[in-house]
């Protein structure tokens, strides 16, 4: 049986795994591309604050399911929405905030 808060709790985990990597990786080339600058390390912080509610309001969501209601078919269309807006969010967050500031520091520079 699909218990969808069991499934909402894996992809929360995953999607937290790969935005940490992207946050990483995207950071990090920021950082190398715009030496003294303090965006970059602003940036992180602001992605850091940014998650971290993002995915409490998906977990709790559906945390606070039934028994019953987190085996219903019914849910399938809502966990599928929340489900793309949180990989949507996990893989877009770190290259549009990033973006965002690297263009910032064209303009301040």
């Amino acid at each position: 049986m699909i218990d969808w808060r069991r499934k909402m709790s894996d992809h929360i985990a995953y999607a937290l795994l790969v935005y940490t990597a992207l946050q990483i990786f995207v950071t990090v080339g920021a950082l190398k591309a715009h030496g003294g600058s303090l965006l970059p390390y602003f940036a992180l912080v602001i992605l850091v604050v940014a998650i971290i509610p993002a995915c409490r309001r998906f977990e709790s969501r559906w945390n606070r399911l039934t028994d019953e209601q987190a085996h219903a078919p019914s849910l399938a269309p809502y966990y599928k929405r929340d489900r793309l807006a949180l990989w949507a969010l996990a893989i877009g967050l770190p290259f549009a905030l990033t973006a965002l500031f690297k263009g910032l520091a064209l303009v301040f520079r």
